[in-house]
């Protein structure tokens, strides 16, 4: 197959080609020193605080669609057929201040300044899908970004108020969204893109198919889906992940289908694009993936990346264990599916062979009678590193608890099933003192560890208290959501 040896994209208004990019070069190091543009700030450099917001569009079967994403950990090999927009090109009617900046302006929105650019464009990709916005829309449009003299009082008033300054059929994206889309099209008619020799080098493949025969040819590179976990392995670890073969872009692995009561979503589905299937069809799902970092993150992150990277402390493993779903392995032509649960095998180890990727994962919707429930314990709210998560899925008929599945992350060196705690529920009565007995049971199934996250401790109790949550949120009668406040031993 003949690869194209450049990425083309569009920044702005211009087109961009480029043949000479490293493997881990980040968008926003490409903006701020190839281009000068610096609107675009550096923070944390780990995708936390939103102060290097760009918009990325990118075709989708449903129309162009714009989000927010970190140009810190979004690699720029990834971009091939985007369109990405920085704050220096935005603009109102002749000339003007954009809506959203000349809100932010009149309602006080910014003090020092550094963060401000990263809040307009999120409050910009906000605007677009929701020109009208509740007060909760705007905090979790805005959870991904950190403001530490402002307040965000003023930035929350300016949101709501700019479709007082222009509407969104007078945008200059809105404008410019056919010709542009046409010009993405034009870029994505090509086949493989392959930039660089030798090991230092990326590629974006053609199809899944093509997929398979690079990493056939190539079965120790790094596989990057969304970066949002491999991005840190850059910018915080400075860790050579060359040769990358990129996968954000394969419509292939971005589908989500149901067939007899069991969804199937491709590897490269992000969480913001499970969102609606997920939590209208498992509803505790949703509050759970509204608790996964930013909207910044919910849009480059998948959950295929999630459960391939192997994280004790992935937020996908636990919920999906506990409703006993499967993941479906490629290697070349052939594949295999197995219980998700056996797909870990040790801390940072997996039951993937060189050169074989994570496909699809296939989760069971749970039957009107059976109960599920998953809960992330963390410092703040929409914090991305976990200290503990457990989720729960029980069946329980004429009071007695007829089947268990119970998964915890951050609990051991891999998301694990508490399956002592499990048996000690089987066969039992629904009752608080089940419950009780059952939570002593937990030293069996885990010994946790201390680091910077918590405490064994803190992670022992945090676990059985989610547990006993479970039985309040679910022990068949109107019960206060409370859990034991009791200190750690």
């Amino acid at each position: 197959m003949q690869a194209e040896t450049q990425i083309r994209f569009l920044l702005n208004g211009a087109e961009i080609a480029l043949s000479d990019v490293r493997p881990d070069e980040t968008l926003l190091d490409w903006l701020r020193l190839s281009r000068a543009l610096r609107g675009t700030k550096e923070g944390c450099a780990e995708g936390d605080c939103g102060a290097c917001t760009v918009l990325v569009g990118r075709p989708t079967p449903d129309g162009l669609v714009y989000e927010g994403v970190n140009a810190c950990i979004r690699f720029l090999g990834s971009l091939h057929g985007c369109h990405v927009v920085t704050v220096e090109h935005l603009k109102g009617e002749g000339g003007a201040l954009h809506p959203v900046q000349q809100a932010m302006v009149d309602f006080h929105g910014s003090q020092c300044g550094f963060c401000t650019p990263g809040f307009v464009m999120s409050l910009y990709a906000m605007w677009m899908q929701d020109p009208d916005p509740s007060e909760a829309a705007v905090e979790k449009a805005l959870q991904g970004n950190l403001c530490r003299c402002t307040g965000y009082e003023p930035i929350v008033k300016a949101a709501r108020a700019i479709s007082s300054y222009g509407t969104l059929e007078e945008d200059f994206l809105a404008a410019e969204r056919t010709a542009v889309a046409e010009r993405l099209a034009a870029i994505r008619a090509g086949g493989r893109v392959e930039v660089g020799t030798g090991k230092d080098r990326f590629v974006l493949p053609a199809s899944v198919d093509d997929l398979a025969a690079v990493l056939e040819a190539e079965p120790m590179a790094t596989i990057v889906a969304g970066s949002t976990d491999v991005g840190l392995w850059v910018t915080k670890f400075m860790r050579d992940i060359a040769p990358v073969v990129f996968i954000g872009h394969l419509g292939d692995l971005k589908t989500i289908s149901e067939r007899d009561g069991v969804l199937t979503i491709g590897a490269g589905v992000s969480y913001t694009d499970a969102f609606e299937t997920l939590s209208r069809r498992i509803p505790a799902m949703g509050p759970l993936i509204d608790r996964i970092g930013g909207a910044q993150v919910r849009n480059m992150g998948t959950i295929g990346g999630n459960i391939a990277n192997g994280s004790p402390i992935g937020d996908m493993p636990p919920p999906l264990i506990a409703l006993g779903a499967s993941v479906t392995l490629r290697k070349g032509g052939a594949r295999r599916t197995i219980a998700l649960e056996d797909f870990f095998v040790a801390y940072g180890k997996q039951d993937r062979q060189p050169g074989e990727f994570v496909e699809a994962v296939h989760v069971p919707v749970p039957s009107a009678e059976t109960q599920f429930a998953a809960w992330k314990v963390t410092k703040r709210r929409d914090e991305d590193i976990t200290a503990v998560l457990g989720a729960f899925t029980l069946s329980i008929e004429d009071g007695v608890v007829r089947a268990a599945r119970i998964a915890y992350g951050g609990m051991a060196a891999t998301p694990k099933r508490a399956k002592g705690v499990e048996a000690a529920l089987v066969g039992q009565p629904w009752t608080l003192e089940t419950v009780e007995a059952a939570m002593d049971v937990y030293p069996s199934d885990f010994q946790p560890i201390s680091d910077m996250r918590a405490s064994a401790e803190y992670r022992m109790l945090a676990a059985r208290n989610l547990l006993k949550r479970f039985f309040l949120v679910h022990g068949g009668a109107e019960m206060p959501v409370t859990v034991s406040r009791e200190r750690a031993a």
